[in-house]
């Protein structure tokens, strides 16, 4: 008896609220768990363990808990996938597609093995404890953020990024295995960058190489949409500055 409310209600200190959040989705029980039309709202309900949950049409949000493992995680995500502000230490569990946004920012992850392949939204693993990015998906729709993290390379990082790409405040020694083009803004600002070498050659929005070590923007894009800020370096001149600036240089 107790296995069975584990398994439909998951481990919580406050089981009547996730109670109340599976009545208020609609959700169906079946032998394979839950199985929710729409939207998902697990935010801040204290859980330690996830209710078994088979599949969630739309978005589905554990974030704000204590769970320490994604086991019993839907198989299925039609929407968002947010499992940010846990401890998680792995992302076993989570399903290989999203049809939107992943987001497990503010976790203890020191890997993205497991991660999803396909995201068609947003990519968020900032603040956690990552020393690769080898296992993040190769394809993102829309922003990738791997901002404050343990990382020395951006190795593994995805081929190719729709729109914003930071990888700020990081331990960074080189952009190598950068995609050449970012369509949006690219941030890698507070980290150890001596060089640019290796830096996308085109980025549609800003381009912020602010507090590094530079001595000189050799390598940087030859085309930039938004505004160049390279404050805080070791700059003494513009040389090397890219061909194209559509909006301001602060040096």
């Amino acid at each position: 008896m107790k296995s069975e409310k584990l398994l439909k209600y998951g481990d919580s200190s406050n089981p009547k609220r996730v109670k109340a959040a599976l009545n208020k989705a609609k959700a169906k029980w079946t032998d394979r768990g839950w199985v929710v039309p729409g939207n998902l709202r697990l935010y801040s309900l204290r859980l330690i363990k996830l209710p078994l949950i088979k599949l969630v049409g739309g978005n589905f949000n554990c974030s704000n808990n204590q769970l320490t493992s994604l086991k019993n995680a839907p198989k299925l995500v039609g929407g968002n996938f947010n499992c940010s502000r846990n401890q998680l230490t792995s992302l076993i569990n989570i399903p290989k597609s999203i049809g939107r946004s992943f987001n497990c920012s503010s976790n203890k992850l020191i890997s993205l093995k497991n991660a999803p392949k396909l995201v068609s939204g947003n990519f968020s693993c900032s603040s956690n404890q990552l020393t690769t990015l080898e296992g993040a998906p190769k394809f993102i729709d829309g922003n990738f953020n791997c901002v404050n993290n343990q990382l020395t390379s951006l190795q593994g990082c995805p081929k190719f990024v729709g729109n914003n790409f930071k990888c700020s405040s990081n331990q960074l020694e080189s952009l190598m295995s950068l995609p050449q083009t970012i369509s949006g803004n690219f941030s890698c600002h507070s980290n150890q960058l001596g060089s640019l070498e290796d830096a996308p050659k085109l980025v549609g929005g800003d381009f912020n190489c602010n507090s590094n070590k530079l001595v000189s923007l050799e390598g940087a894009p030859k085309f930039i949409g938004g505004n160049l800020n390279c404050y805080y370096n070791k700059l003494t001149s513009l040389k090397n500055a890219p061909e194209f600036i559509s909006g301001n240089i602060y040096f």
